[in-house]
């Protein structure tokens, strides 16, 4: 009998950031160990649900009992199972214990390489009963859980203590035990808005039952009700909503039955940075704040509440006490840090250590000066600004906000300059020299800031680089992978005429200057780039041998990388790619058995009239060549190589290019030579597939 399973195990609250995963792994830990088992037909549908104090999930078309199984062993080769008077080896002897079989038992069966013995054993059908709760356990132990405890007097280990286990198929409770606790039939509803128990008669009323227990069982249904309920009060109150990133999903962790109340503080609170305002409402009290059109903060804030009921005014009067608090301790900071002093605070930086290798945040401060005035000089900007911009970008984390709210580093550094008479670009280049901070994220904005960002990042980079504190695997405690991402994006998206191989050398000499010994630095980092440009250009939808081609050059002009990949797109559409890339191909592996030191072609030494008419057009080229590369025209660079396809095609045909005259062998290796630089003038074009 095929019918719907349900699989519920209530608890205490479990933590909201983690409901989500935990719940969407037990269900698909769940399902797949059935379907592994033959439980659950081809169009079984698995629908998980999680509340904050229950996993569930709901399987439907699941069997009663397994199908009869033949069970299939793959033992030894028959070459060597048998001995030379056709008896079982030791080797075979054993497989057939291990198997349960006789020798007459035993089948043969061929996989192309040759025949081996096989182990075919019937296994009857066992029925769902005698697996599901140790499906259940095994699904439970495998839950991303970083720390389990105990409760009671019970040995059994959980995220969180237990009460409650379902175990139904169809109208039948399936006996089992999962953590302690026996399989049954009933559940609870909400903590305060129900009363008693809930008793499931069939998998499919689990939904409606929870429901008229004040429980909306689906996260993603519980999570569409909270975003509706909050846009339609934002509406209501004709403003918007704050970007939060991830309190959706914690809020609707958080509650059962979401109701969605106006909360209100005094207007006076505005006068702190709504930056500090909003990460204390969000962080500390997950409210949802509430802009005005033009985006600044409102004295209004939105509550999720897990009670929905008709007189909510205890409810937002005891959230607005709540919050009083969080906010005043946000004045206090802000105004402290004001009086204190903000740009005196530099000299505290040099007490503060970086890394034990690398100086104190003082000494850090000195380098990411000197390497962003180096920047700012040679884009022609204010380089004296952007010196000082680096030199203050660190002064904010000695202050009291951003030792309350890490995440508001470089925002408080600009508000407390500004409060200073600074100067608003500098303070603008401090708040922005994190940017960007992770995918997707804003690049900082003109010159100034865009010299304090790349000497916060290459500061980063070459410094761990250089004491051999690399990325390893998953591992990048120093984020010098996002640095990476961060120098690249700003250098090709804004975009920047740097030369990134110098900009490592920058930042080097700025170690080195305070005598840091560096290991070897330039050509590792500038790989680990290359690397991470690979990955940026195929997430933008490159092709794969495209980039190739464009960074097997090893470019360190990376502005110009987005121009070199249009060119070899348009150049891979062209008839004569084909052949052109696969002579560039043929010209790089003659050239790497080549002596390095080629010389010119010389026109006197040329025999053959192919060799002749390969020179002549090799000359002609060779100024427009560099001319459109040199004005960045790629596309009309590979557009006149692609002209020299029938010359190229007629020397190979024609032309023996390894005679055993030592000059004219010499000659015909350099005009190879000569066309190679050439055709590889903007991108190995022997990377492509065409």
């Amino acid at each position: 009998m095929n019918d719907t399973v349900l699989i519920e195990l209530r608890s205490e609250e479990l933590p909201p950031k983690s409901l989500k995963p935990l719940s969407e792994a037990f269900a698909e830990s769940v399902f797949s160990a059935l379907r592994a088992q033959e439980f659950v037909a081809a169009d079984s549908v698995c629908t998980p649900y999680a509340t904050p104090r229950r996993l569930a999930l709901t399987i439907t078309g699941v069997a009663d009992r397994q199908p009869d199984r033949v069970l299939e062993k793959k033992g030894p080769a028959v070459a060597g199972a048998l001995d030379a008077a056709g008896k079982p080896t030791r080797a075979l002897e054993g497989f057939m214990r291990a198997a349960g079989v006789t020798f007459a038992q035993l089948h043969r069966a061929s996989d192309g390489k040759g025949e081996y013995f096989v182990a075919r054993r019937e296994k009857k059908g066992e029925e769902l009963a005698a697996h599901l709760a140790d499906i259940v356990a095994q699904a439970l132990r495998k839950l991303p859980i970083p720390k389990v405890m105990r409760w009671g007097d019970s040995e059994h280990q959980f995220v969180r203590p237990v009460h409650g286990l379902i175990l139904l198929h169809g109208d039948r409770v399936v006996a089992g035990e999962v953590l302690g606790l026996p399989s049954g039939r009933t559940t609870m509803g909400h903590r305060f808005l129900s009363t008693g128990e809930i008793r499931i008669g069939h998998p499919d009323e689990y939904v409606a039952r929870l429901a008229a227990g004040k429980v909306i069982a689906s996260f993603a249904e519980r999570r569409a009700s909270i975003a509706a309920q909050l846009d339609a009060a934002a509406r209501k109150l004709q403003a918007t909503l704050n970007p939060a990133a991830g309190l959706l999903d914690e809020v609707t962790a958080l509650v059962e039955w979401p109701a969605v109340y106006v909360g209100e503080f005094e207007h006076e609170y505005l006068e702190v940075p709504q930056e500090c305002l909003i990460l204390t409402m969000q962080q500390n009290q997950k409210y949802f704040p509430l802009l005005d059109q033009g985006g600044k903060l409102l004295n209004k804030f939105l509550i999720v509440s897990n009670m929905q009921i008709d007189d909510p005014a205890n409810i937002i009067r005891g959230n607005e006490r709540v919050v009083r608090p969080r906010l005043s301790d946000a004045r206090f900071f802000y105004d402290q840090d004001r009086k204190n002093g903000f740009a005196n605070r530099v000299v505290r930086l040099g007490a503060v250590v970086y890394h034990h290798k690398l100086g104190s945040l003082g000494d850090r401060a000195q380098r990411l000066g000197r390497i962003a005035r180096h920047v700012a000089e040679r884009l022609g900007a204010e380089a004296h600004l952007a010196e000082r911009a680096a030199l203050f970008s660190k002064i904010d984390l000695l202050t009291d906000m951003v030792g309350e709210f890490p995440e508001l580093q470089g925002i408080m550094g600009r508000y407390y300059l500004l409060h200073e008479g600074g100067l608003p670009v500098v303070a603008d280049a401090i708040q922005q020299h994190y940017q960007p901070r992770f995918a997707g994220d804003a690049l900082p904005q003109g010159n100034v800031a865009c010299a304090a960002a790349l000497a916060d990042k290459l500061d980063a980079l070459v410094g761990f680089f250089g004491i051999g504190q690399l990325p390893t695997g998953d591992k990048d405690p120093f984020g010098l992978r996002r640095a990476a991402l961060g120098v690249l994006r700003i250098l090709m998206e804004t975009p920047l005429p740097l030369d990134l191989g110098e900009l490592i050398v920058d930042a080097k000499n700025a170690l080195l200057m305070q005598g840091i010994p560096l290991e070897a630095v330039d050509e590792p980092l500038l790989g680990f780039m290359l690397d991470r440009l690979r990955g940026m250009l195929k997430d933008a939808g490159h092709s794969v041998d495209v980039i190739e081609a464009v960074v097997a050059q090893r470019p360190t002009r990376i502005d110009l990388v987005p121009a070199r990949l249009a060119a070899v797109s348009e150049f891979q559409r062209l008839p004569e790619a084909l052949a052109l890339a696969a002579a560039n191909k043929r010209i790089g592996n003659i050239l790497k058995k080549a002596p390095e030191d080629l010389p010119e072609p010389d026109i006197a030494l040329l025999e053959e009239e192919a060799e002749k008419a390969l020179f002549q057009r090799v000359v002609l080229m060779a100024p427009l060549v560099r001319s459109h590369v040199a004005n960045e025209d790629y596309a009309d660079a590979l557009k006149v190589l692609a002209s020299v396809r029938s010359e190229v095609d007629r020397f190979f045909d024609e032309v023996m290019v390894n005679v055993h005259e030592p000059l004219l062998r010499g000659n015909r290796l350099g005009l190879l030579q000569a066309l190679y630089a050439q055709l590889n003038a903007v991108a190995d074009i022997s990377k492509l597939a065409v």
